[in-house]
């Protein structure tokens, strides 16, 4: 056989995304340049690696074990590379972290510092809701996740990052709305929840449930930015983060509705097995943030301590 490191890391591209198409985009490379591997890579073989039915492309059975093979092969080749900068005195690895949905706001300026002094490093960080960052965490496929409401069921070790508060947040209205919606009460207006398996869905429903609160009208959505849109357009009230609407609370188009018992305050917590076995990046990584969290928050995340 005869092929590229190039051909390998454009097929196992597209056996990840089962199209040449997002294939092409991840990898910042034309259409047509990725077809034109993926052919030459195909003539390595007498079995079909892939098919088209209906215009969409398929991985066959005998395609996704090749995808393992080739998975396995640059997973191998990463570690020679990470062998040779670790000989020229360089931190080389790779970090993985999972993180819940709104820790986007908060994780890539915990990480930015640490990842332009040691060029060797590669992230890969997975964001989704609370129960997959969990499962993730649990499975062994992460380093590190980020969570602002620690898994009870798991063994691990925290480093709190830094405050997570939430508020009850509403569109912009005159005073006079607000002094209204305060005497109300969340009984009285439409609430938007996130979907279950989301940490923010948890804290709400245990407040909701610890005062008594009777819903009038609920709606569920899927991710922080569609919950914001939601509020924007008039639609309702939700518990919410603030760390993820900075903007709109200083331009006024989002308000927080002065409830009483809020905030409600969690922490930011950077969490790990407590039995893993640690690479000498997270050995670094944790070391990093132990000199460098609190400039960090100083730095980055002033305004957040007035609200």
């Amino acid at each position: 056989m005869n092929f590229t490191l190039n051909q390998l890391q454009i097929y196992l591209k597209i056996v990840e995304t089962n199209s040449i198409t997002k294939a092409s985009e991840l990898l910042h490379l034309s259409q047509p340049a990725v077809s034109i591997q993926l052919k030459k890579f195909q003539e390595q073989f007498d079995i079909s690696l892939t098919e088209v039915v209906g215009r969409k492309l398929y991985i066959t059975d005998f395609g996704k074990e090749i995808g393992e093979v080739v998975q396995e092969i640059i997973e191998q080749m990463n570690t020679i590379n990470y062998k040779m900068l670790e000989h020229k005195g360089k931190l080389s690895g790779r970090l993985r972290i999972s993180v819940v949905s709104t820790g986007k706001y908060v994780m890539p300026y915990f990480l930015s510092d640490f990842l332009s002094k040691n060029s060797g490093v590669q992230l890969q960080m997975d964001v989704t809701n609370k129960f997959k960052v969990v499962e993730s965490l649990e499975r062994n496929e992460v380093d590190f996740a980020l969570v602002s409401l620690l898994p009870n069921h798991l063994n691990i070790e925290k480093m709190d990052l830094m405050e997570n508060k939430l508020h009850w947040i509403g569109k912009k209205q005159p005073e006079k709305s607000i002094l209204k919606e305060k005497e109300q009460g969340l009984s009285q207006l439409p609430i938007i929840f996130r979907e279950k398996g989301s940490g923010t869905r948890q804290v709400m429903e245990q407040f909701i449930e610890q005062h008594g609160i009777r819903i009038f009208k609920q709606l569920e959505l899927t991710s922080n930015e569609a919950v914001k849109q939601a509020i924007l357009a008039g639609l309702g009230y939700s518990l919410m983060p603030i760390i993820g609407i900075k903007n709109e609370l200083i331009q006024k188009d989002l308000q927080i509705i002065p409830i009483p018992n809020t905030p409600i305050t969690t922490n930011w917590s950077l969490v790990w097995l407590k039995d893993k076995k640690l690479s000498p990046v997270s050995k670094a990584y944790i070391k990093f943030l132990e000199a460098e969290k609190s400039k960090i928050v100083s730095d980055f995340f002033n305004w957040y301590q007035t609200i």
